[in-house]
């Protein structure tokens, strides 16, 4: 099974042990489950929650492995905007942003298409976002060994939205540089660069 092919393929005794248990606490929360609008949510609510923790089952150093090649090009190669999308692990809320990441090749090139996806493999987990710079960092580190790698992270939190402080325009940032992008000039160029409209 290719490792981030989409899943929209249901273990069904899974799915119908999730299923039950969205089924629960739409009862518990003073619903009616049997009610016309909410009779097909608990399974529909199952298949969403499974979609959006099938990173568990994926594999990011295999997806950078199956797409890396051999090039000479040793200046930094940026992917910027990409869109975030997790479950953030104390209140299984969402939180969304964007993602911007920078790495100097040492001898190998990865597919471009394939770092969003490494983000994706890991976003689509019950999160920090925190864990998640850093699950994203380590992995292309580790897998690629370039010279050095850059990730920002910038997400709005529902947690933080919806409920407990209730602040609407909040945006959380994260970053984690290795290797080159320690050094303050190179790590400036990057921020230059993710910050600044090319068009």
């Amino acid at each position: 099974m290719s490792p981030y092919r989409n899943l929209e393929e249901y273990n069904i005794e899974i799915t119908n042990e999730v299923k039950d248990h969205f089924a629960k606490i739409v009862e518990d929360i003073g619903e009616d489950a049997e009610r016309e609008g909410l009779v097909k949510t608990p399974e529909r609510a199952a298949k969403a929650m499974l979609f959006l923790t099938q990173g568990y089952k994926q594999d990011a150093t295999e997806i950078l492995k199956s797409a890396m090649f051999e090039e000479s090009y040793d200046d930094m190669v940026i992917i910027k905007d990409i869109e975030v999308y997790s479950l953030c692990e104390h209140h299984m809320l969402p939180f969304f942003g964007k993602a911007h990441i920078a790495y100097i090749p040492n001898g190998h090139i990865v597919g471009l298409s394939k770092i969003p996806r490494v983000v994706d493999v890991f976003a689509r987990r019950l999160q920090v976002q925190e864990r998640l710079t850093h699950d994203i960092l380590e992995c292309i580190n580790n897998t690629l060994k370039p010279k050095g790698v850059a990730v920002v992270i910038e997400a709005a939190h529902m947690c933080m939205m919806m409920r407990g402080v209730q602040k609407q325009n909040s945006v959380t940032t994260t970053s984690g540089f290795r290797g080159q992008f320690e050094k303050i000039e190179t790590r400036n160029e990057f921020l230059k660069l993710i910050s600044s409209d090319l068009s």
